[in-house]
């Protein structure tokens, strides 16, 4: 059995699971991943890792796997070709907080942000969206450039 250790946050309770920073290193690293989602599990107190996308995926797969009325965190590992002809890769975090979502769910995603977001070392660009016009891939086309 696997020890899974868990940092907790000091000013929301939550802590993060292990599990968050050895897949956003995979990702981050090894390109083991296009995109990972994590959601705040209430009953563990943590952040736990939900959704993990293949290379193979989409920016469009990473939206569509996101829930409408509910927040989560994700890291997009964004691939793009500079106007020099280099092939670079940014990652960005992204908060998702719909605006149909609850507020206890708002309040818990806000105040567990900073905390778990200085757990993933090396992430880019941050954006906080509410609706899907707001987490667009040419807003990150035009953030990465």
């Amino acid at each position: 059995m696997a020890l899974v250790r868990s940092y907790s946050n000091a000013s929301s309770g939550m802590g993060v699971a292990a599990e968050c920073k050895e897949t956003f290193l995979e990702l981050q690293r090894k390109k083991a991943h296009r995109y990972v989602i994590f959601k705040i599990d209430e009953k563990g107190k943590e952040v736990i890792v939900e959704k993990m996308g293949a290379v193979t995926e989409s920016f469009d797969d990473l939206m569509d796997s996101l829930p409408e009325t509910d927040c989560r965190y994700a890291i997009y590992d964004f691939d793009f070709v500079t106007e020099e002809n280099c092939q670079k890769s940014k990652i960005f975090f992204i908060a998702w907080s719909p605006s149909v979502s609850r507020i206890r769910s708002k309040m818990l995603y806000a105040t567990s942000k900073a905390r778990f977001r200085q757990e993933l070392d090396g992430v880019h660009y941050e954006i906080q969206a509410t609706d899907p016009t707001e987490l667009d891939i040419e807003v990150l086309r035009d953030r990465a450039h």
